[in-house]
This record gives C-alpha cells, structure tokens and sequence, in this order.
C-alpha cells in the first residue's frame, strides 16, 4: 500500500487529538502508519513541516469574512479559537508551527488581519505588527483555556476565580481592548463595539 502525505497528516491529526503534542513523534507515527519512519521524509522532510500541515488541516473550518474591518477582526478571530479548541493541544500546535513560518493557513490569517488593520487606518509600517498582535492574544487565550480545560478532564482542583465567568465573554471583551487599540490608529472613534 502506497502511503500519501494525507495519511500521513490524518494519522498525525489523529494522534494529536487523542495523545496530545507531547506524543505525537516521527517514531510513533510511523509505527502507527505501519511504516519505517524514514518513510515520513519521503513526504515531510522534517517534523516542523509536518506540524505545518496538522496545523493547516486544524485550520481548515476558517472561512472568508466579510464586513467592515472590526467585523473581520471579530469572525476571524472567533473561527481561529474554535478551529484550536476543537483539537487537543491545537494552540501549542498552531502556534508552534506559526512561529516556525511552517504554517500556510496562519499565514493567509496574519494577511487578512493585516489588511482589516490597514482599513482601520494602521500604517502600513505596523499593520502587520497589529495583526501579529492579535493572533498572539487569540494563541495565548486559547492555549491557556485549553490546558485548563485539561486540569479540569484530569480532576485538577485549582481554584482561579477568572475561570468562573464565561471564556467566550472574557475572550471577546479582551479582542474589543485589541480592536479599540487599533481604532485609536485611526479617525475612526474608540467608541465602536464588535
């Protein structure tokens, strides 16, 4: 049987959603797929790039946005945390690949909300900086509610009172901060909502 780089990526995905990135190994993988795992490199030449695919395939869902700027910050950002919070380590991952330059998806996410940050009015100069700004905050939002999604699924009693208000609220009130901060770049008035 001939392996493809999409079976490659499946199984990866799939070893990710029930092990976590902990264990997810070049090794273990292709003991999974029944294969050397030199076998892998015949399709990935090294593991970054083969997070790079997990973390497209993860990223898949994210659609086209339309509307105004503050809009297509908000839906983007929306469907980037439900695409991490739909696979078990997603935000390690994605960011991980994301900071590698491996990922094609985060890429095409940095320049559309560099482009929404243009249209607020931001420098061209810093438009990328305000987009790379708010990918950081929804990586880091949702790295931090997946591990505590974690320490709850394993029993953990840890007592933090922020987690006792709804994620989505807190998730939103922090992305208006962002999207005020970028409004502030602009003539258009700070007192617009999401």
């Amino acid at each position: 049987m001939q392996l493809h780089k999409r079976d490659v990526v499946d199984m990866a995905t799939s070893l990710l959603d029930n092990y976590g990135i902990a264990d997810l190994s070049m090794r273990r993988l292709a003991r999974e797929l029944n294969v050397s795992p030199g076998a892998l490199y015949w399709h990935f030449a090294n593991k970054q790039q083969l997070l790079g695919a997990v973390a497209d395939r993860i990223l898949q869902p994210l659609g086209e946005v339309d509307g105004e700027w503050r809009m297509r910050v908000s839906a983007t950002c929306a469907q980037l945390r439900d695409a991490l919070l739909s696979h078990t380590d997603g935000a390690e991952l994605v960011s991980a690949s994301f900071a590698a330059g491996q990922s094609e998806s985060m890429t095409a996410v940095l320049d559309r909300l560099a482009s929404a940050a243009r249209e607020a009015g931001v420098a061209s100069g810093h438009a990328e900086l305000a987009a790379r700004t708010v990918i950081y905050y929804v990586l880091g939002f949702t790295a931090d509610e997946q591990s505590r999604l974690q320490w709850d699924a394993a029993g953990a009693d840890v007592e933090h009172t922020v987690w006792t208000e709804d994620p989505s609220a807190r998730f939103t009130f922090g992305l208006r901060l962002l999207t005020d901060g970028i409004a502030t770049h602009s003539d258009e008035p700070v007192t617009s909502v999401l």
